[in-house]
């Protein structure tokens, strides 16, 4: 039986190396998120270590290759693949990102910028539809962390956002990392863009570290997922922790990646900051 997933949870990435640690140590931590893409054609030992782990924890399946922003349909092969992890792990949590990168039968490694228009809103939306049918479940949509403007938007991404949780029934992963470096990185207003999101809609918060690219002038910060969570981002989840006070915490470490103890470490100040985020009363009864 998948266990569930609990109230106020904090998890962490799942990685091969601290797999059998895992396995090892009784809920280690409050749940998993893997890498859709990393996992479709597990078999043999790696997939009894993935179906094992599900059996543990509580899993959250993020993908990063869907191409939902992009303006052609999901890739049907890829999307059965994705539906056939998601029914065989019955994860807790199901996630993609505001992005593209698949054109004309070509990949991108990268998550490549969706153009904020109402042509391309009705395309995402289309396309987020696709992928939830398939999937028969929500899915959450991750704000995207952002280095340039597009000169053809004429929406902002908070109206984006929240129209498509309005045509989709979808959910927004809020990740607090992109939304501060994107808000530094654009010149965007962060109070005005974070006021105008659907907060009920808000079904999980991203956490992560980032760089600073002083190369560039001005200087760029830069989501590497590979340091501890900076004090910016910290204050600012604490801010917004209270928006979704339900919503689970995931710590992200994708480059440099710690050790389990030190990841876990981290994801212990995440429950640290969401109880001191709380309002006084609450935190005398938790």
């Amino acid at each position: 039986m998948v266990p569930p997933l609990p109230p106020d949870a904090v998890g962490i990435g799942l990685k091969p190396r601290h797999a059998e640690a895992l396995l090892d140590t009784p809920r280690a931590t409050d749940f998993l998120e893997l890498h859709a893409e990393n996992h479709m054609s597990d078999g043999g030992p790696a997939g009894e270590r993935l179906h094992a782990l599900a059996e543990r924890y509580p899993l959250s399946v993020h993908g990063v290759g869907l191409s939902l922003g992009g303006a052609e349909r999901p890739d049907p092969a890829h999307l059965t693949r994705l539906a056939g992890l998601v029914e065989t792990l019955d994860p807790a949590l199901v996630s993609e990102h505001l992005a593209w990168s698949r054109l004309d039968g070509d990949y991108y490694n990268d998550l490549l910028p969706v153009p904020l228009t109402e042509e391309s809103l009705a395309l995402v939306a289309r396309n987020i539809d696709i992928a939830q049918q398939a999937l028969g479940r929500r899915m959450l949509i991750e704000n995207p962390s952002l280095y340039v403007g597009l000169d053809i938007n004429t929406l902002d991404e908070a109206e984006f956002l929240t129209e498509l949780v309005a045509r989709t029934g979808c959910g927004l992963l809020m990740d607090v990392n992109n939304a501060y470096i994107s808000a530094h990185n654009l010149g965007r207003d962060l109070d005005t863009y974070l006021a105008a999101l659907p907060w009920e809609a808000v079904g999980e918060f991203h956490l992560a570290g980032h760089s600073l690219d002083t190369a560039v002038d001005p200087p760029l910060r830069i989501d590497d997922h590979g340091s501890p969570v900076g004090e910016a981002v910290w204050a600012l989840y604490r801010r917004l922790v209270t928006a979704a006070p339900d919503a689970p915490t995931l710590i992200e470490w994708d480059a440099r990646v710690p050790t389990l103890e030190r990841w876990l470490e981290e994801a212990g100040l995440a429950r640290a900051q969401r109880l001191a985020a709380r309002p006084t009363a609450a935190r005398k009864t938790a």
